[in-house]
Parts: C-alpha cells; sequence; structure tokens
C-alpha cells in the first residue's frame, strides 16, 4: 500500500512538472493564447448556435412548404361515385412539377377511408413509409422516415399529413387525409450549403479578429516595454529615475521603483555622509591626543586628558552610529504595534526619573500601526519621550492616532507627545531641532536626540511641529507620517 501511494503521488508531481514546462513565461504570449482559446471557444458556441437555428428554421420553412403542397391538393381533388380518386394531375395541375416526375423526391398520397391509396406520379416506383387516416383537420410532421429509392437505394423521407372532409351531394362526410413527403436530401443539401459558408465566414473572422487581437495586444503591452527599458536605462545609469509618463495601472508600479530608487540612493548618501563626519569629528581628539604625546606632559594630566578624549570619542561615535541607523528603513515594512514599545520606554525612564514621580498616560488609536522598522519606532519614541521626562513637572501624555487615509494605499500616522513643562517658546524651536543644540545648557545631555528625531522624520517624509500643548500647558512634538505606498 505504501508503494502505490508513492507513485500516485510520483505521478501528481509528473503532470505538474509538464503543465509548468508548457506554461509560456511571456505576458504577451498567455494573453495571446488566452484570447485565442477564448476567441475559438466563442466562434465555435457562435457557430453551433446558428448552425442550430438554421437547421431549426430550415426544417420549419420545410413543414410549412410541405403544409401548402397539402392544402393545394385538398382544394384540388375531386372523388367519383365509388369514392375512388379522380386522377388529380389530369384535372389539375400540381402545385409542383416535381409530383410528375418519378422518384424525384417530392412525393403526394391520398389516403381513403378503406385504406386504399392515390399516389402521386412521382411516387410510382420509390417505396414510400404508408400513412394511417388522421382525423379532419389534424396534421402531424415527422421525419426522417426511412424510404427506398427508385433505384433501390435506401434513402430517408420528412412527412406532412392532414386529415380533411369532403360534403357528398348527399350530405354525407367523405374523410381523407392527405400526405406530402419529401427526401431529406433537399434539406441536408441546404444546411450543408449553410454550413460551409458558415465556417468559412466564421474562420475568416476568426483569423481577422486574431491578428486583430496581435496588434492590440502589441499596442497595450507597449508601456510595459517602456517600463523594462527605463529600468535598463537605470541600471546603467543612463537616466536617474522612473518617468511620470505611464499608464494610471503603471504608475504605482513605477512609484514604487521610483521610492524605491530614491530611497536607496538616501540610503547611500547618508552612509557617506554619517563616515565623512565621523571621520571628520574623531580628526580634533585625535589631534590634541597627538599633541599632548609630543609636548611630554605629565601622566597623570595625560591620563586625564585621554580619559576626556576618549569619553569625547565615544560619545562621537555613538552619535554618528545611531544617525546611521535611525537613517535606513525598509521601504515596504510590516505594520509594528506601537503600544508595547510604548509601554516598554516608558518604564525604563520611569526608573531614571523616579524622583520627579511623571505619570506618562496613553491615548493609542487601536487601529493605528507604525509601517517601518521597529528601532526607527524605539528611537522616535524614545527620544520623544525622554525629552518629555527631562522637562515635565509631573506628567507626560503619549497620543497616537490614525492620519490621513489614500486609497489602495496604507494609511497615515499621527503621533504626538505633550508634557506639562515649562515649554519652548516659538523663536526657539528652529534652533533646539539643530544637532548638538541643548534647550537648557544646565540640563544633561548630548543635544542631538531631538536631531535625530527630526532625521527619522524626514527618512519616513513626514513632518514635525512642535507646538505648545493646549492640555498640559508645556511642550507638544507632533509627528505627523504620509501614508504610505
Amino acid at each position: 500500500m505504501p508503494g502505490a501511494a508513492s507513485s500516485g503521488t510520483g505521478g501528481a508531481r509528473t503532470g505538474a512538472g509538464v503543465l509548468d514546462g508548457w506554461r509560456p513565461r511571456s505576458l504577451g504570449a498567455r494573453q495571446l493564447l488566452a484570447a485565442s482559446l477564448g476567441l475559438v471557444a466563442f466562434l465555435a458556441l457562435a457557430g453551433y448556435a446558428l448552425d442550430r437555428a438554421f437547421a431549426d428554421t430550415a426544417r420549419s420553412n420545410l413543414r410549412e412548404r410541405l403544409e401548402s403542397f397539402a392544402i393545394a391538393y385538398i382544394n384540388g381533388i375531386d372523388f367519383a361515385r365509388d369514392g375512388s380518386v379522380i386522377d388529380y394531375e389530369v384535372v389539375n395541375s400540381p402545385p409542383s412539377p416535381r409530383f410528375l416526375q418519378p422518384g424525384s423526391g417530392l412525393y403526394a398520397q391520398v389516403v381513403l377511408p378503406d385504406n386504399t391509396r392515390w399516389i402521386s406520379t412521382s411516387g410510382e416506383g420509390p417505396v414510400l413509409p404508408a400513412g394511417a387516416m388522421l382525423a379532419p383537420r389534424r396534421e402531424i410532421f415527422d421525419g426522417p422516415l426511412p424510404a427506398t429509392q427508385i433505384d433501390g437505394s435506401e434513402a430517408e423521407v420528412y412527412r406532412f399529413g392532414l386529415g380533411a372532409s369532403l360534403v357528398r351531394r348527399d350530405d354525407r362526410e367523405f374523410p381523407f387525409t392527405v400526405y406530402i413527403l419529401e427526401d431529406t436530401r433537399t434539406l441536408d443539401a441546404q444546411i450543408d450549403v449553410f454550413r460551409r459558408a458558415l465556417w468559412s465566414y466564421l474562420g475568416g473572422a476568426g483569423a481577422v479578429l486574431l491578428l486583430l487581437q496581435m496588434v492590440v495586444l502589441r499596442w497595450s503591452l507597449r508601456p510595459l516595454g517602456r517600463v523594462v527599458d527605463e529600468l535598463d536605462k537605470v541600471q546603467r545609469g543612463e537616466i536617474e529615475r522612473m518617468s511620470d509618463d505611464h499608464p494610471r495601472e503603471l504608475a504605482p508600479l513605477t512609484g514604487s521603483i521610483n521610492a524605491l530608487i530614491d530611497s536607496e540612493r538616501e540610503n547611500l548618501e547618508r552612509q557617506r555622509n554619517t563616515l565623512a563626519d565621523l571621520a571628520h569629528s574623531l580628526k580634533t581628539p585625535l589631534a590634541v591626543l597627538r599633541a599632548q604625546l609630543d609636548d611630554g606632559v605629565h601622566a597623570i594630566a595625560l591620563r586625564d586628558e585621554l580619559d576626556t578624549q576618549l569619553r569625547r570619542m565615544n560619545n562621537l561615535v555613538s552619535y554618528q552610529l545611531a544617525r546611521a541607523a535611525s537613517g535606513g528603513h525598509k521601504l515596504f515594512a510590516a505594520p509594528v504595534l506601537i503600544e508595547p514599545h510604548a509601554e516598554e520606554i516608558v518604564r525604563g525612564l520611569e526608573k531614571v526619573y523616579t524622583a520627579k514621580r511623571v505619570v506618562c498616560e496613553f491615548e493609542i488609536d487601536p487601529k493605528a500601526r507604525f509601517y517601518g522598522e521597529p528601532g526607527d519606532l524605539q528611537e522616535l519614541l524614545g527620544n520623544l519621550l525622554e525629552n518629555a521626562f527631562k522637562w515635565a513637572r509631573s506628567r507626560v501624555l503619549l497620543t497616537v492616532a490614525v492620519g490621513k487615509v489614500a486609497s489602495n494605499r496604507r494609511a497615515g500616522l499621527v503621533l504626538a507627545v505633550d508634557d506639562d513643562g515649562p515649554g519652548i517658546a516659538e523663536d526657539d524651536v528652529a534652533r533646539i531641532l539643530q544637532r548638538g543644540v541643548r534647550g537648557d545648557e544646565r540640563v544633561q545631555g548630548h543635544g542631538i536626540g531631538l536631531s535625530i528625531v527630526q532625521d527619522l522624520v524626514k527618512g519616513y517624509r513626514g513632518e514635525l511641529n512642535v507646538t505648545r500643548s493646549a492640555e498640559l500647558g508645556g511642550a507638544r512634538f507632533e509627528v505627523t507620517l504620509p501614508p504610505g505606498l
């Protein structure tokens, strides 16, 4: 039993592999194949429907024509005193010359009450199906029925029968039935002619539509070809980014590619600037140490100076690494819950500022999400909350809400931190956001926290606004991030 199961799995795998190899890798080939299959299916169904409609119409026309022949015979027929049929073809002209041609394929029969029959000249020789008497005004249409041609070959006929009666001179009704029969070859020939014409026209129309589909497909896929060409030019360095002249359906794709290109270039430029800034910042402490060694200062003084410069270099390296880490972020990131990170940061700050006994309150929308790296969120919240704890008297408020929402794009984010401290004058806002500048030189710190926040917000193409808190009276730092891609 295990062997049988294994064999079945292998067969399924082999079939899937064959189908995978059969699938076309080109979008144009896929669309052309799908359009061709759809066109063939449509033409086949349309052809079948038209064929059936024509066959039904031809059969209905045949019935009406045979009925008109039967009525003509009923109107012209006459009977002798003994009830026999007076030769109709001698007294009247038949409704069609084919009734006078033996084996012509069009026949007339008159069935009398005594089961005797009168047959038209065309029916002399062939063996035709015998019809029974019908009640007056009753009619039937059936077939194909088997028959034998005048040359002995097998054939089939359609038959229409109509019951009638004649009032004789003694006021007695004389019932009789007229049957008109016609060879199926006449109707079949009409249907064959129609079918040949139908499938010829449908085949020609299908070929024209297929060629037109190929032209339309090439025209509709031309924008994709332009996207590929522009990507090749970007890779070769001939152009810097994708153009904006693309169809509306491709705009999200080209916009995402441009955003990715811009993000990568910004990251590369930021890394270069960070390394250059770090090298430039370390030149001065190293030069001081070099000068101290060259001057031959006392070991104790050299040790103090070494400690000072090492702390300075450590701060510079930490700052540059923090800036480099916070500067780069993933363009397409999973949503990050905000409240767990905020709680972790607040717990740490409450230990640092235990003496102040600051109370931090949360107003976080459960639907709000941060689309970026968790480290960026921690850096953003950490610097804003630490700044608020540093300046607050007793209260800090963290507010997080869903920002603007654009169609088919992820929602934006509004994050604000309020405190009940002294606040920041409007004229000082631009100054304190500069690197290395502190709001009060007497307060411990490096003056880089808010600059890191500002760099982070710019990296996410957002805005940082510093205003007076309407609720707590201190400073309010509000970060607004736009809808994402």
